[in-house]
């Protein structure tokens, strides 16, 4: 994908979007600046460029019952294309996998994992992740405490 130029005003929506999804376009066009069917337009070029890949709600997963969080750093026997990729592939279908990275160094893999309790999680991970093909070791973390949890990347304005 080539990369898009941005001015100042593209910047200060992709903020402004970044802590507030659900503000209007009116309410962001007076934030940057600038009236609202410009706005309007510059967000969905910022859409179809996809520097905005989409709109979430950020939902507390304990008061739906998820207690546990787990970091689980996995070694695979095979590196190969094929072998990561359907490690990848499985990952995407597992709905307590949370993220997925691929990582250079020791492990293969990282994974968030969110489960409704200890049992659960040891229930996932010994029927289905530390069996899963080409899965040759996990480790896990318990998160304990979140300290700073926010999504998105800085965005600098000048």
């Amino acid at each position: 994908m080539q990369r898009v130029k941005l001015d100042q005003t593209d910047l200060k929506i992709l903020c402004a979007l970044q802590v507030d999804g659900r503000i209007t376009n009116v309410d962001l066009s007076v934030r940057v600046g600038i009236s609202a069917p410009p706005c309007l337009r510059r967000v969905r070029a910022l859409e179809k460029a996809g520097l905005i890949r989409g709109y979430h709600a950020d939902i507390d997963g304990k008061e739906l019952g998820y207690d546990v969080s787990v970091f689980a750093m996995v070694g695979l026997h095979s590196q190969a294309e094929t072998d990561l990729q359907a490690f990848e592939a499985l990952m995407e279908i597992w709905p307590e996998v949370r993220e997925c990275h691929m990582l250079n160094g020791e492990i293969d893999f990282i994974l968030k994992i969110v489960a409704r309790d200890l049992s659960s999680f040891q229930s996932f991970l010994t029927e289905r992740l530390t069996t899963a093909p080409n899965v040759d070791s996990v480790k896990t973390s318990l998160i304990i405490r979140t300290s700073k949890d926010l999504p998105g990347v800085p965005v600098e304005i000048a």
